[in-house]
C-alpha cells in the first residue's frame, strides 16, 4: 500500500510538471500570437496610409494635368484671337496675310555629287604604288 502510495504520488507530481510545462508552452505562444496580431495591424496601418498618400498624389496629378490642359485651351483660344486681330488689321490695311496655313518652303539645294572617276588597272596587276 504504502508503495502504490510513493508510485501515486511520484506520477502525481510528473503529471503536474507535465502540465506546468505545456501550460509554460501555451503562454509563450500565446505572447507569440500577440505579437504577430500587433505586427500584423502595423503593417495594415502603415500599408492603409501608404495607399492613401499614393491616391493623393495620384489625384494632385490629375489635377495638375487638367489645370495644364485648362491653360493650353486658353491660349490656343488667345492665339486665335490674335491671329484674328493681325488678319483683320492687315485686311484694313490692304496687306498681304503672313500666317496662311499654307506654309511655303525654298527647295533646299543638293549640292552636286562628285563624280568617282574609276581608274582601271589592269588585269591581275597589283598597284604598289
Amino acid at each position: 500500500m504504502k508503495n502504490e502510495l510513493e508510485d501515486t504520488q511520484v506520477a502525481l507530481e510528473a503529471s503536474h510538471k507535465v502540465i506546468a510545462g505545456l501550460t509554460e508552452i501555451g503562454l509563450s505562444m500565446s505572447k507569440k500570437i500577440e505579437s504577430m496580431k500587433s505586427k500584423k495591424q502595423q503593417t495594415k496601418a502603415s500599408h492603409v496610409e501608404c495607399h492613401q498618400k499614393f491616391q493623393a498624389r495620384i489625384q494632385q496629378a490629375e489635377d495638375s494635368m487638367q489645370a495644364q490642359h485648362l491653360i493650353i485651351e486658353v491660349l490656343v483660344e488667345e492665339k486665335d484671337s490674335l491671329l484674328q486681330t493681325i488678319q483683320g488689321l492687315q485686311e484694313a490695311n490692304n496687306a498681304p496675310a503672313p500666317f496662311d496655313d499654307e506654309w511655303e518652303e525654298d527647295p533646299e539645294e543638293q549640292p552636286e555629287e562628285e563624280e568617282i572617276e574609276d581608274i582601271p588597272l589592269g588585269e591581275g596587276e597589283i598597284d604598289d604604288e
